[in-house]
């Protein structure tokens, strides 16, 4: 366990990989930790070294006072870069992790190698539905955030995905239950904020987009709108919910690292 000090707090990371080898920044979904991420690993830090950490607000990390914008998180990414000298990386984000994404590629291109934005959007849902969720969390505390935890297998994963897989299903959900609710709030208000949908063109790195079929949160009409603003991206559609890493599982593994290893 690695931990970066910033000025108001610690950010928790992990590193793996080949010393040597480009690096891959990878980063999570609201109210998941870096733990998302572990199917993919061993595929992954095959070729690359992989970066993987909790949003601040999340995990191990620090849960300093709120709200956050998603600005304030891609620079926590560009301090953690610079932290361990690392000019250039790949970027893997998914959900608020691929807001990120998009911020670092309108923002800090020049600090990108690649860019992947997996079961997100330009801009995701509307003000009430975030303010809503963040007044739930914070007046209900821990227990809100369990009750989070059980309606997020439906919006996640796929009734067959779920029924068939229980535990992997349990074992991403309960990284929601144990997120602080102070944190996911501040992060629910950094969603809230973000807007690029004027702003995808000012992204100029190779580009993929994945989407899932079955994601309510973030469809594939969102994807496809990512792709049309975005000069050259790719697009790739699976059979799955919102946390299409973990519910694909091998074939996501594999068609953004064929991405990644044509850069």
């Amino acid at each position: 366990m690695a931990h970066l000090q910033l000025a108001d707090g610690v950010l928790h990371y992990q590193l793996e990989g080949p010393v040597n080898a480009p690096v891959l920044v990878l980063s999570n979904s609201l109210g998941t930790d870096l733990g998302m991420w572990d199917t993919q690993i061993p595929a992954w830090t095959a070729h690359f070294r992989v970066l993987r950490y909790d949003t601040r607000g999340h995990g191990a990390s620090l849960v300093s006072e709120g709200p956050y914008s998603i600005e304030q998180l891609g620079r926590d990414v560009l301090a953690l870069l610079d932290a361990l000298d690392i000019p250039k990386a790949h970027f893997v984000g998914l959900s608020m992790g691929g807001l990120i994404g998009q911020w670092l590629g309108i923002n800090a291109g020049a600090r990108l190698l690649s860019l992947t934005l997996c079961n997100t959007a330009a801009k995701i849902a509307n003000d009430e539905v975030w303010n809503t969720r963040i007044d739930t969390v914070l007046k209900g505390g821990q227990q809100a955030m369990r009750d989070l935890r059980d309606a997020s297998i439906a919006r996640w994963f796929t009734p067959d995905f779920a029924a068939a897989e229980p535990a992997i299903a349990q074992r991403i959900t309960e990284m929601l239950a144990h997120t602080s609710p102070a944190g996911y709030a501040a992060n629910c208000a950094a969603v809230r904020d973000a807007d690029f949908r004027d702003q995808l063109n000012r992204i100029q790195v190779p580009t993929l987009i994945v989407a899932g079929s079955a994601d309510v949160v973030t469809t594939p009409e969102h994807g496809r709108f990512m792709q049309a603003g975005i000069l050259g991206a790719e697009y790739a559609e699976f059979p799955a919910a919102h946390l299409s890493n973990v519910e694909i599982g091998e074939a996501f593994s594999r068609r953004v690292l064929d991405f990644l290893l044509a850069r």
